[in-house]
């Protein structure tokens, strides 16, 4: 009877672990914010009739320290020329703002193309992740203009711009807004639950 009761009592103690970290693991997973836009001639400030369409998720693990930045475009005028976030605007969602990220564009973004995709985190403790004006204008340090852009991100204040050699303000962008990553339409769950059975 006592080896019974140690089993039980093992089984509850594995239960009980099991059920703690199915609670740590979504808090950790918690940590990346997720933001994303449509990119096109007519968010331009001032707009203009570029038949280009693009998009951009841009993930931010605060914990980290870093941003993932994910670009896709097609039907360009011109050529890509550079690509970057500019923040903060005055106003969520529309305006003009300098350049916040690289300059003169994100390393290892496609350049002289009219349609490409780009993938690349950025280390935010780094100086070179940003344009050294906006360091300077935010303190002097990377902890400065890390805290500054996601503040502007957050408020909707920043836009990533793809700028070409047709229009070399920027052909096509997008204010980066929250995205909610899970499936909202009901029949995404039964396409999400077929991919584990």
């Amino acid at each position: 009877m006592h080896r019974f009761l140690t089993r039980v009592f093992d089984l509850r103690l594995i239960a009980i672990a099991a059920a703690l970290t199915l609670c740590v693991a979504p808090a950790a997973h918690s940590a990346v914010v997720v933001y994303g836009c449509q990119l096109d001639g007519y968010s331009e400030s001032p707009s203009n009739s570029s038949p280009a369409i693009g998009s951009a998720e841009v993930d931010i693990d605060a914990p980290a320290h870093t941003m993932r930045v994910q670009v896709s475009f097609v039907g360009l005028m011109g050529t890509t020329t550079a690509s970057h976030i500019h923040a903060p605007t005055s106003l969520p969602g529309t305006g003009l703002a300098g350049v916040a990220t690289t300059t003169p564009t994100f390393a290892g973004f496609p350049l002289t193309v009219t349609a490409g995709a780009y993938d690349n985190t950025l280390n935010l403790t780094l100086s070179s992740s940003y344009n050294p004006a906006y360091v300077t204008a935010n303190g002097g340090t990377a902890a400065g203009a890390e805290s500054a852009l996601l503040a502007a991100i957050a408020a909707g204040k920043a836009y990533l711009n793809v700028h070409t050699s047709v229009v070399p303000a920027g052909e096509i962008r997008g204010f980066l807004i929250p995205v909610d990553p899970t499936p909202s339409h009901p029949t995404s769950w039964g396409r999400v639950k077929t991919l584990y059975r």
